[in-house]
């Protein structure tokens, strides 16, 4: 069986071609895919996504949907989080884009946003493995922590790098006084998970931030998810690669690291900031970077809830 998922998240809508093999019961992956049409640009809570990246939107979409009939697909699955969710005008595009395209958009909560990241990232845990997983998006971060699909801790935050860098950074680079106000205002949400999560347990990181950091660390310039599925990130490596980004405009971002960080030029540096403050707040050294997340997530919990995919419960 092969099923297509598309994450349409605030900066990046991602797709993911996955199969299901049932001889060995596994989901593998044919093909990753990501845009960055950024639909949540300049958009507050409750105000309209603009025509224009709408019109953005719909041609991923449709690039998206040419692909899924290209590998045969028998299923689409399509998630969006926070734009989507603030946005005042969402069932417009919902109704538009099924019309247009035969496309059904689901817009799901922060809550089931944070569960199915976590069933995508970490699934198939050894049983009563107890990790954590972090996935800093475009509008809004998750924070999850469990074992499987049972949850200790899950909570999305109404902060992300887009938010971050049109809140705060009206200059690019950010001048040193803009820094420190997004520093303090994202220590000021993070420092509420204190005492909600054990520090220093096994920690991965989802979405475009850590991948993107990940890249840097082993510079590469063109994506290549077998590399960067599982590798490390350190606390230094994220101050380092922070420090060289906040004396670089996007031009110059764009230019020294390539291809992996085309459409997040400017926010990467947000990214950065937001990660740095939940490893210190989580007293983290290091975190495992994966590439997985909220697509994958959606996929596995289809197949569980259809009784084809074993649950790893």
């Amino acid at each position: 069986m092969t099923i297509a998922s598309i994450d349409l998240g605030s900066n990046t809508v991602l797709l993911l071609i996955a199969e299901y093999n049932g001889v060995f019961n596994q989901v593998s992956t044919i093909l990753n895919q990501y845009k960055t049409p950024r639909i949540s640009a300049g958009l507050k809570d409750g105000g309209e996504i603009s025509r224009e990246k709408i019109s953005e939107l719909e041609n991923v979409l449709k690039l998206y949907i040419d692909l899924a009939q290209k590998y045969f697909c028998q299923l689409v699955i399509c998630k969006a989080t926070n734009a989507l969710r603030i946005a005042s005008n969402s069932m417009q595009i919902i109704t538009e884009v099924l019309e247009k395209l035969d496309l059904n958009i689901e817009i799901i909560s922060g809550d089931e946003e944070a569960r199915l990241t976590f069933l995508g990232t970490v699934y198939p845990l050894k049983e009563n493995e107890y990790c954590t997983v972090l996935d800093i998006g475009g509008g809004s971060t998750e924070i999850i922590c469990g074992t499987n699909d049972k949850f200790h801790f899950k909570k999305s935050f109404n902060i992300g790098v887009v938010g971050i860098t049109e809140k705060y950074f009206f200059n690019n680079p950010p001048k040193e006084t803009e820094v420190k106000a997004a520093e303090k205002f994202i220590s000021l949400v993070t420092e509420k998970i204190i005492d909600s999560i054990s520090p220093g347990i096994k920690t991965f990181a989802v979405a475009g931030t850590p991948t993107t950091l990940a890249c840097i660390k082993k510079s590469i310039r063109l994506f290549d998810e077998n590399i960067v599925d599982n590798s490390i990130l350190t606390l230094d490596d994220v101050i380092n690669i922070s420090n060289d980004l906040r004396m670089l405009n996007k031009k110059e971002v764009a230019f020294k690291y390539g291809q992996v960080v085309e459409g997040r030029e400017d926010v990467l540096f947000s990214g950065c900031l937001i990660l740095y403050r939940l490893m210190i707040h989580l007293r983290l050294n290091e975190i495992t970077v994966s590439t997985k997340g909220l697509r994958y997530g959606s996929v596995i919990d289809y197949l569980i809830k259809k009784d084809i995919l074993k649950s790893s419960k």
